[in-house]
């Protein structure tokens, strides 16, 4: 797993310049602290930071690969799962290979088969490849979007990057951000358009999708998409189908050459991950697997029940851990922490994110890193399966908006006057809902309410699981740990999207089908647990820490706030202390105190970043 940049541009002679190479690269030190490398032509270049995580030896980047009077070299961010599949098939068509990494496989791979490659791959991967002979470049992302990837155009070239950061980094590109950027991050955010990169300039190579460049000329390509049809299959195969796609998708992605842990919540998705790992291990003779969990100090005091959260994860995941016979570390975080690294996690995500729940994730990261350089995690079976409370709840059925953000008054009343007539959020919303709407692969003859359904799963899967997997990802790969995400398996999100939602949840049971699926691996008490979402910390010394921040950046007129906020508004706020009415500006556990915590992000945003106003 690694950090990719690159530049190509026919105005000038790059050896001249690598030191803007250079300054693209070293932003992206921490996803690839293990390593680095450049390569430099006359109007292409390539740089690279590498984590090792398979072939210490052999997996080194830029790699290139000459197939008769052709080169080709590849920088890459991610992991192929099925490379030695690959390998053996290239092998039987006459290639040859020097290492053992998949690195060299999926450059391979493009030679041997160009863009249809990538319907054969299993992974999470963003990579370019330089054609030197046809003067081309060819930058394509997995199907899930796993992993990130930017690029900028130029007047003649392009750049590209695993991160904003990286393309900003570039002494041509300004830090302008326009009407739009701005209402996708207090609009829209910590949500983001997909192919949007907010800055003025900069977008994001969509998930699914390829992109070609030749002399000034830039086109994408969807490879992959979701497709409806009929569910083909009854409950029991149903059931079988999900057990053995998850069961080999977890032991493919327990492959490495460095130590490999699972996160544990004690609920459903990573205890099934969890237990698929530990069976991996035990058929493979690996010993016993470590888990780790998270969790803040005095959370049993501060916790109270809601209907998102009924109770505690810690007896949970201990439960799971002793069941499993894990060998168990709880990580447990205090106000401190969260504030201390507040900034840090925005500089993570280049954008302002979700409060401690982002910086909850890099301190929690830090910690296993200790121990560890690849982690399995549950994300993304509640998008798939549906169990978040929006797929049940009429009010949300029936929304005409985002269903995790439909209190967007709430959330504009902390914004000026000025500042709502000048970025439109709501015609803004509403617009990108209907691009949403538009895209979703229908099913002739479907009921109303099954349409209904579908359109809230296409929303999710592309709309709401790009923003975790995002903040999964930086916040990881901010401390050089990998995180691996079984549920995002194309396999089982293509099978899963056509199952029908009777199969999937039975009454005030959500996800139905994976627990059937998970029977026999996990008691039954954890696998008809009600679902848990990822914890925010209840103690009232965070909302009273970010309101002391807030509170002195206010106090400034220099801040950038106070052409965006209604400072007035936010104060009332501020003033009426941790039990007030929350305002869920987004997701299910996102109050009061982690809307100070975004008003602060974006403060260091804009000032950081040297942010212009377009």
């Amino acid at each position: 797993m690694c950090g990719i940049a690159g530049w190509i541009d026919w105005q000038q002679d790059i050896r001249a310049h690598q030191s803007s190479l250079d300054a693209m690269v070293q932003p992206l030190t921490c996803r690839g602290p293990d390593g680095s490398g450049t390569w430099v032509t006359e109007h292409a270049a390539m740089g690279h930071r590498r984590l090792v995580v398979i072939d210490p030896e052999g997996g080194m980047q830029p790699m290139s690969r000459r197939e008769g009077r052709r080169v080709y070299t590849i920088v890459y961010n991610g992991e192929l799962y099925n490379y030695r599949e690959l390998r053996q098939e290239l092998i039987s068509l006459g290639y040859s290979f020097a290492s053992q990494s998949d690195t060299e496989v999926l450059l391979t791979a493009y030679i041997a088969w160009g863009h249809e490659s990538l319907s054969r791959l299993n992974g999470i991967f963003a990579f370019a490849i330089w054609d030197a002979a046809e003067q081309t470049l060819f930058v394509a992302r997995d199907r899930l979007g796993v992993k990130p990837l930017f690029y900028a155009p130029l007047r003649q070239g392009i750049l590209f990057g695993s991160e904003i950061k990286a393309i900003l980094a570039h002494p041509e590109m300004p830090h302008r951000v326009s009407r739009e950027g701005l209402a996708e991050v207090f609009a829209l955010g910590p949500a983001r358009t997909p192919g949007h990169g907010v800055f003025e300039g900069v977008y994001e190579l969509r998930p699914g999708e390829y992109l070609q460049y030749k002399r000034g000329r830039i086109s994408t390509h969807r490879y992959w998409q979701l497709v409806s049809h009929e569910h083909p299959d009854d409950v029991f195969t149903t059931r079988q189908t999900i057990r053995d796609l998850l069961e080999d998708t977890v032991k493919r992605q327990l492959i490495a050459d460095v130590p490999v842990v699972t996160l544990l919540s004690g609920g459903l998705d990573s205890s099934a991950v969890t237990a698929l790992a530990v069976k991996a291990f035990n058929d493979e003779n690996r010993g016993p697997l470590k888990t780790f969990s998270i969790d803040f100090v005095d959370m049993e005091k501060h916790f109270k029940p809601t209907a998102f959260q009924t109770n505690l994860d810690a007896p949970w995941v201990n439960r799971v851990s002793e069941y499993l016979g894990t060998i168990h570390s709880r990580i447990v975080l205090d106000t401190p922490e969260l504030v201390d690294n507040l900034v840090a996690s925005l500089h993570a995500r280049d954008l302002p994110g979700m409060a401690d729940v982002d910086t909850s994730l890099l301190v929690f990261a830090r910690a296993i890193k200790q121990q560890a350089t690849v982690g399995l995690s549950g994300e993304a079976a509640d998008e798939i399966f549906g169990g978040y409370p929006w797929f049940h709840h009429r009010d949300a059925i029936e929304a005409h908006t985002f269903p995790w953000a439909r209190r967007l008054q709430d959330r504009v009343s902390i914004l000026s006057n000025e500042f709502v007539r000048y970025i439109r959020p709501f015609e803004y919303v509403q617009q990108r809902y209907q691009e949403a709407l538009d895209e979703v692969p229908r099913l002739a003859g479907e009921s109303r309410s099954a349409a209904r359904i579908r359109e809230i799963s296409y929303l999710t899967l592309t709309r709401f699981l790009p923003t975790l997997l995002d903040r999964k990802d930086r916040m990881t790969m901010a401390v050089g740990l990998e995180v691996r995400v079984p549920f995002c398996d194309h396999r089982l999100v293509e099978y899963v999207w056509n199952i029908p939602w009777s199969m999937k949840t039975q009454g005030e049971h959500r996800k139905v089908i994976l627990r059937q699926a998970m029977e026999g691996i996990l008691p039954d008490d954890v696998l008809w647990r009600q679902k848990s979402p990822y914890p925010s910390t209840p103690n009232p010394s965070y909302f009273a820490r970010m309101r002391e921040q807030l509170t002195e950046i206010l106090g400034d007129r220099g801040s950038a706030l106070h052409q965006i906020v209604d400072v007035n508004r936010v104060k009332e706020l501020m003033n009426q202390g941790p039990m007030a009415e929350q305002i869920p500006w987004f997701g299910q556990l996102m109050g009061n105190a982690q809307l100070f915590a975004f008003l602060i992000q974006a403060h260091y945003w804009f000032a950081d970043y040297h942010i212009e106003l377009g």
